[in-house]
């Protein structure tokens, strides 16, 4: 039912996941102060052409875009709705902890001296908010119905 408002904010979810995976999160900054390395969800492509793969990154991202978009077509179960909103949340969450570690690690193996962050990693970050948001909305059904149960 795409009249309900989480419905819009699951669609916006899985919408900004999936731009978020084909957009880099950040450049490596080499010794001499130039970005010698592009990071993207799917690897990181180095100076010189080759890739060394971070899929991890993407997986988390693509199976959060599927739980969001499948999660609008389970509207008659608003229980198990929220448990599907929550953890596409906890996800998300565990997206930015795996990236931390993939940027520590990849920084010494590159040996970058910064990191440069890029707009898109705050992408996960509203699709938490817009998980919350609907998470509020699903939840106000559900106590909706169930105080009409009561009424009857």
């Amino acid at each position: 039912m795409i009249q309900r408002i989480q419905s819009v904010y699951l669609l916006l979810v899985a919408i900004l996941l999936v731009v978020a995976l084909c957009l880099p999160v950040g450049q490596f900054i080499g010794p001499d102060g130039i970005a010698a390395h592009v990071f993207k969800p799917l690897g990181v492509t180095l100076a010189d052409g080759n890739f060394q793969s971070t899929w991890g990154l993407f997986g988390i991202l693509l199976l959060s875009a599927i739980i969001a978009l499948c999660t609008i077509f389970l509207f008659r179960n608003r229980m198990l709705q929220v448990r599907m909103t929550v953890f596409g949340s906890l996800l998300l969450i565990g997206y930015y902890i795996a990236f931390f570690a993939f940027m520590f690690i990849l920084k010494n193996d590159l040996n970058a001296m910064a990191f440069q962050l890029g707009w898109a990693l705050c992408l996960p970050a509203v699709c938490i908010i817009l998980n919350y948001l609907a998470f509020r909305a699903i939840y106000r059904d559900e106590l909706m119905v169930k105080a009409a149960d009561r009424l009857r």
